[in-house]
């Protein structure tokens, strides 16, 4: 039994120091996976005075160090004087440290005034802080669509214009974009063009509508600089004033129809209400030849007419009838000759 024990405990012994060497292999490994050593040397290397415990900080509190001291590298090798606290805050605010570093050195270099809190802020705001300083360095060129506008005779003129703007440092937070420019542009072009007497004074002197539009401000309240408006190109449109007098023609003429179908819809009402008069005096003058014969029946019996006389009215009516036919039988033939 004790020498089945000691020999347990020599094997046992020939495995400490493997044991050992695997808790220092884990405890390094863990060691360089949460603290970020190599960046701490790298820091060192750089000048920049960074605490491991600030490195072990930025890993509790969810930062990734390479992201704040990267950058950090960056600006103190620029001499731009920004600390570990500033950079860490904008990080954790959600902004883009590497890119907010890269705008002040860039400004810092073009000789542009740009403080950390303000390249922050227009980080923050969801601008591209880095292109807005290489837009103060280089100008941008913005292009319009093409804008119509009408001149006093009604022709239409279109006008596409190219913008250059600068970027206003100064403005980024708060101020309006591009499509403010683009519009307020288009605004002053349609307004310039709408003045003018005819479109032949816009073709003859285009840049009258760029020093209009250029003197009224279209700048302000926006994050843009405009340096100057240009007219790319102008083109004529369509005769608005022919197409608007065409039209109201058109719709006179409509109703000039409509006011004389009304007339002749009158006319034809009115005709045939009189057709409908004459047929009631017809149907009086039927009614008064009913009494006739009574009359002279009367006439008769009451002796006021003899049958002398009564015979003259017969003969006169029988000739009257005569006359009548006559006359009808020469109408017949005058109009089968004309035919």
């Amino acid at each position: 039994m004790f020498i089945l024990g000691s020999t347990t405990l020599d094997s046992l012994g020939q495995f400490v120091p493997l044991i050992i060497i695997g808790i220092i292999i884990i405890a390094v490994v863990i060691l360089f996976t949460f603290i970020p050593v190599m960046l701490w040397v790298s820091a060192l290397a750089a000048g920049v005075k960074v605490g491991i415990f600030t490195l072990i900080g930025m890993r509790l509190r969810r930062v990734v160090p390479a992201r704040v001291i990267n950058p950090l590298i960056k600006a103190h090798k620029a001499g731009i004087n920004v600390d570990t606290n500033q950079l860490e805050s904008h990080y954790l605010a959600g902004g883009n440290v590497d890119r907010v570093v890269n705008a002040l050195i860039a400004a810092q270099r073009a000789n542009i005034p740009l403080e950390f809190e303000r390249a922050a802020a227009i980080d923050l705001a969801g601008r591209d802080v880095l292109e807005a300083v290489q837009m103060s360095v280089n100008p941008k060129v913005i292009e319009t669509p093409f804008i119509a506008g009408i001149s006093m005779d009604g022709i239409e003129v279109k006008a596409k214009a190219r913008i250059t703007v600068r970027a206003n440092i100064d403005r980024l937070v708060g101020g309006a974009g591009e499509e403010t420019i683009i519009a307020r542009v288009g605004e002053g072009i349609v307004s310039t063009i709408g003045s003018s007497a005819s479109h032949s004074k816009v073709l003859e002197n285009p840049d009258s509508i760029s020093q209009n539009v250029l003197s009224k401000g279209l700048d302000a309240g926006t994050a843009f600089e405009i340096l100057s408006i240009d007219i790319a190109d102008i083109d004529i449109g369509k005769n608005i004033g022919a197409m608007l007098q065409t039209d109201q023609a058109e719709a006179d003429k409509h109703i000039a129809q409509a006011k004389a179908e009304e007339r002749r819809a009158m006319a034809v009402a009115e005709e045939q209400e009189m057709l409908a008069r004459v047929q009631e005096m017809r149907a009086k003058v039927v009614e008064a030849e009913a009494d006739v014969p009574l009359a002279l029946a009367e006439a008769l019996r009451s002796g006021n007419m003899g049958v002398m006389d009564y015979m003259n009215y017969k003969n006169i009516d029988a000739d009257t009838d005569m006359r009548d036919s006559i006359g009808k039988l020469s109408k017949d033939d005058s109009d089968s000759e004309e035919l």
